[in-house]
C-alpha cells in the first residue's frame, strides 16, 4: 500500500517545496496540493526531481473570498475556464497527472449544465497533455451549498460525458458522512475513480482515529487491484510529524 501526502492540510508551516522534501523524508510515495500557484512552479518541480515524488495533483482556484470553485456557476464561464487553463498549465509544469475541477456553490439545472459544459472544456484541453480531470462530492457539513455532494450525483455526470480522462475524486471522508457503504461504494464506483483520498470520520483527523476502520478500507482498496497512492488529506491535530504513526501500522 502506497500513500500520498496531501500539502494542503499536512506541513503547512513551511513553504510548498519544503513540505514536499518533509513528506519524502516521512516514507510517502506521493504528494498532492490544493492551490500551489503562490509557489513558482520551477521550485515545486526542483523539490519533486531532488525527492523523486510524483506530485498527484492540483485543485482549480476557488474563487474570490468565500467562494469553493466556479464550474458550476452560470455567467462565470470565462473565469472558471481561466481557471481550467492556469491549473492544467501548472500541472504540466510539475508533471502532475490530474486537476480537481472545482464545482462551487451552486443548485439546480442551470448550474448542472454550466458544470458540464465547463468539464468538457476541461477535459478536452487536458487530453493531450495526458491529464486526468477529477471531481470530487464534498459534504454538507464542510461546504454547504456545493453543487457536488454524493458519488451517484458525480457518475451520473461522469457517464454523461463520457470523457475517458473524466474521473472521480473518492474522498473517503467525504462519502463516508454523505453515503457511508465505504467499501461496496468503492467497489461500484471503483472502474470510474481517478484517486482515493482518506481522514479519520468524523473529525478529519488521521485514520487511525475515529469510526472508520481504515485498515478494512484499505485491504478492500488493495483487494480491488487499486495501485496508486492513497491521499492522506487530514488535519493533523498537533504538528504534522506527530501525526504520522498510522503511516507504519496502516501500511
Amino acid at each position: 500500500m502506497r500513500f500520498s501526502a496531501n500539502l494542503g492540510f499536512l506541513w503547512t508551516d513551511r513553504p510548498l517545496p519544503d513540505a514536499i522534501r518533509a513528506a519524502a523524508a516521512a516514507g510517502f510515495d506521493a504528494v498532492e496540493c490544493h492551490w500551489p500557484y503562490d509557489t513558482p512552479a520551477p521550485d515545486v518541480a526542483r523539490a519533486l526531481a531532488e525527492t523523486g515524488l510524483p506530485m498527484l495533483g492540483l485543485n482549480t482556484r476557488r474563487g474570490a473570498p468565500g467562494e469553493n470553485g466556479l464550474l458550476a456557476l452560470k455567467g462565470r464561464e470565462e473565469e472558471a475556464r481561466a481557471a481550467i487553463d492556469e491549473a492544467l498549465a501548472y500541472a504540466a509544469q510539475i508533471g502532475a497527472g490530474c486537476v480537481h475541477a472545482m464545482a462551487g456553490f451552486a443548485t439546480g439545472p442551470e448550474a448542472e449544465a454550466t458544470f458540464l459544459a465547463n468539464l468538457r472544456y476541461a477535459a478536452d484541453a487536458a487530453a493531450p497533455q495526458g491529464i486526468t480531470i477529477l471531481i470530487e462530492p464534498l459534504n454538507h457539513y464542510d461546504a454547504p451549498g456545493y453543487f457536488l455532494t454524493t458519488t451517484t450525483q458525480a457518475a451520473r455526470l461522469i457517464d454523461s460525458l463520457g470523457a475517458p480522462n473524466l474521473k472521480l475524486m473518492f474522498d473517503c471522508y467525504h462519502v463516508q458522512i454523505m453515503e457511508g457503504d465505504l467499501t461496496r461504494r468503492l467497489e461500484r464506483m471503483l472502474p470510474k475513480i481517478g484517486h482515493i483520498q482518506f481522514a479519520s470520520v468524523p473529525d478529519r483527523g488521521p485514520p487511525d482515529t475515529g469510526e472508520v476502520n481504515f485498515t478494512h478500507v484499505f485491504a478492500t482498496i488493495e483487494r480491488l487491484g487499486w495501485t496508486g497512492p492513497l491521499g492522506a488529506e487530514y488535519r493533523p491535530t498537533a504538528h504534522t510529524d506527530d501525526s504520522l504513526g498510522w503511516l507504519t501500522t496502516l501500511r
